[in-house]
């Protein structure tokens, strides 16, 4: 049976304001909480226009805080920024309040544009990309207090201690994000969604690299895609044109502003270029009636060979996002539980 999970990235649209984009989010985990969906990983943007997600740990808490039985978790914190104790200590305060429910992934990208990412270090001792992996190690140790005696850390704790851990995934979409995710032997999810070329064997490599940890003996991969489902086909292109256009404008002049109404991206006069961009943004998305979603997402998990996609859905309007998420639930009967 395969699994559903959400990911959101709280899209601000045109005309609308950063705290409408936070109030719908928590108003869609409500409804995936409902719906049966098996996680809500919420993304981290910083100095962006169009997503209003910028502090997951904070999201977190409030919307474990308003639902039942989601596993509640970061699509994900971008490492770089922090130290890794600190996010121990935030992610172990999330898990004391709301055991086994929280997860925890990680990232390595700025998740902002280069500018912005130096506003966010911490003065002269931030460290480089290249620490990523240590600062992993690091994380791990803090969360189950394994803090090897000879580390310049030794002695520290991260509080407060509690009886369980939030799950760490590592998120990305390349080769060496994935050997990461197997070196360490945590699970793994891929980012589909943000670049799919060569996707499924970049998991395989995963799991053919991967290395048994203390926490899994296995390895344990999904996938985050893009879905817009609606009632009809041509209902379904309408919507998912606002998401192409945002994209068009982000891959190309790295300003793609806020969500665009889907008449703006129809009144659009493409260039052969811009056309040929759009094909390559729609091969990271699956569009279309219910019957048809559910075709393409059993393609890919055939193609990947995953047992669960976290699936993001971006659209001009709220609601038409509410019901894709609905249709979705719907095409591949998830359990619906009680508010």
């Amino acid at each position: 049976m395969l699994k559903l999970s959400v990911l959101d990235q709280s899209p601000i649209r045109k005309g609308g304001t950063p705290a409408q984009a936070i109030a719908e989010t928590l108003e869609l985990a409500q409804l995936a909480d409902r719906l049966g969906y098996l996680r809500y990983w919420v993304a981290e943007h910083h100095s962006s226009d169009a997503l209003a997600g910028a502090a997951p740990e904070i999201l977190i808490g409030k919307i474990a805080s308003i639902t039942q039985n989601l596993r509640v978790g970061s699509g994900g914190v971008m490492l770089s920024h922090y130290a890794s104790l600190k996010v121990a200590e935030t992610f172990r305060t999330l898990e004391t309040l709301y055991p086994g429910r929280i997860d925890l992934g990680i990232g390595r990208a700025p998740g902002s544009d280069q500018r912005t990412s130096r506003a966010l270090q911490a003065g002269p001792e931030a460290h480089g990309i290249e620490y990523y992996p240590y600062q992993v190690r690091d994380l791990l140790a803090f969360l189950h207090d394994a803090v090897p005696g000879d580390h310049q850390f030794a002695g520290i704790v991260a509080n407060p201690q509690a009886a369980t851990a939030p799950d760490i995934w590592i998120l990305g979409s390349s080769d060496q994000s994935a050997a990461y995710a197997a070196h360490f032997g945590l699970p793994f999810s891929f980012a589909h969604f943000i670049s799919p070329q060569g996707g499924p064997s970049v998991v395989e490599a995963y799991r053919t690299h991967f290395k048994a940890s203390a926490l899994y003996d296995q390895p344990l991969a999904n996938v985050g895609i893009a879905v817009l489902c609606a009632d009809t086909d041509q209902k379904a292109e309408e919507l998912a044109a606002s998401r192409d256009l945002w994209v068009l404008r982000l891959l190309t002049t790295g300003n793609a502003g806020q969500i665009p109404p889907p008449e703006e991206a129809k009144a659009m006069k493409y260039s052969d270029e811009q056309r040929a961009w759009l094909r390559r943004i729609r091969a990271r998305t699956v569009v279309g009636t219910p019957d048809k979603v559910r075709a393409g997402l059993l393609e890919k998990a055939k193609e990947y060979g995953v047992d669960e996609f976290v699936c993001v859905t971006i659209c001009y309007d709220h609601k038409d996002r509410l019901r894709s998420y609905e249709l979705l639930a719907q095409a591949f009967e998830l359990q619906a539980r009680a508010a």
